[in-house]
């Protein structure tokens, strides 16, 4: 009993992590926040499952298609309306309003277009369950937890030790330094919203065989996404990942020992707490202003 609730929260809590890691870098390359990001992982389940359990296209040609659409959205959130209210010299406040308001444009179309039906992603593998330490899971489940691993570092070192992370991070930091220095904050800002959407329509995708794909997918898991990210360091790589392990683990052991109906208050409850006693998260990550 104990191995199957960690490994289901390992799972979830991977998912949790995945949409952290897009939140923190957005933050880390435009010192912004983007409440649309579960919405976008949303949209990612539901066009994989379009390619690949209706049109029937191999699961590589419908990831990578996936993958493409969800960049030009990321990018077209970005210049269609961020960079809109920015150049307008908007307050901060109005851009997180923007990006709410964006989330549900997202649920709200894909619920037009796909109706509010639970939809079955099939299986990407064939094989309905593997044994993994005597229990037995489905291996996407697995799969999400190593790619998320995978993902977390690779992003950890494009943005630190990259050309073009060192170009992002330096134009969050002062744009008009960076754009003297050679850098196009411009199009590093387009596209690090292009590859967080990527990251969400690419979790979409993993977790569409083990939980179905629906129009409020992406509402929860972008909530308790942000207060991974907020409880690992917002802007922190590593922090992200495991601020949303750690958030799943509880989720799901709170579920299965306690009740489930406590379960999003012992989570949000958490979160008020680290903002209360330790704000900079698990990994101390300061804020881009100071």
């Amino acid at each position: 009993m104990f191995t199957q609730v960690l490994l289901l929260g390992l799972v979830l809590g991977c998912i949790y992590g995945l949409i952290a890691l897009g939140y923190s870098l957005i933050y880390r390359a435009s010192g912004l926040m983007n409440f649309s990001q579960g919405d976008i992982l949303t949209i990612g389940a539901f066009l994989g499952y379009t390619f690949y359990g209706v049109m029937g296209l191999p699961f590589i040609v419908s990831f990578v298609l996936v993958i493409a659409i969800e960049v030009m959205l990321g990018m077209l959130i970005e210049r269609g309306v961020i960079r809109r209210l920015l150049g307008g010299n908007a307050n901060a406040i109005y851009i997180v309003l923007a990006t709410i308001a964006i989330s549900y444009i997202l649920q709200n179309g894909a619920m037009i277009a796909w109706g509010t039906k639970t939809q079955y992603f099939p299986s990407v593998f064939g094989i309905p369950r593997i044994n993994l330490f005597g229990v037995n899971i489905q291996p996407e489940a697995a799969f999400c937890i190593v790619v998320s691993f995978i993902i977390m570092i690779a992003l950890h070192i494009f943005t630190k030790y990259t050309k073009y992370g060192t170009a992002m991070r330096a134009a969050a930091m002062d744009p008009l330094a960076a754009k003297a220095c050679g850098v196009n904050p411009s199009m590093t800002t387009a596209l690090t919203w292009g590859i967080s959407a990527a990251i969400a329509g690419f979790g979409g995708m993993l977790i569409g065989p083990v939980y179905g794909v629906y129009t409020t997918l992406g509402s929860t898991t972008g909530r308790k996404g942000f207060a991974g990210a907020v409880m690992g360091g917002f802007g922190n790589m590593y922090g992200a990942l495991l601020g949303g392990v750690l958030l799943g683990l509880i989720e799901t052991f709170v579920s299965s020992y306690v009740s489930s109906t406590y379960k999003d208050l012992v989570a949000y409850g958490l979160l008020l707490i680290f903002l209360y006693v330790k704000p900079t998260g698990i990994f101390n990550e300061k804020s881009l202003t100071e």
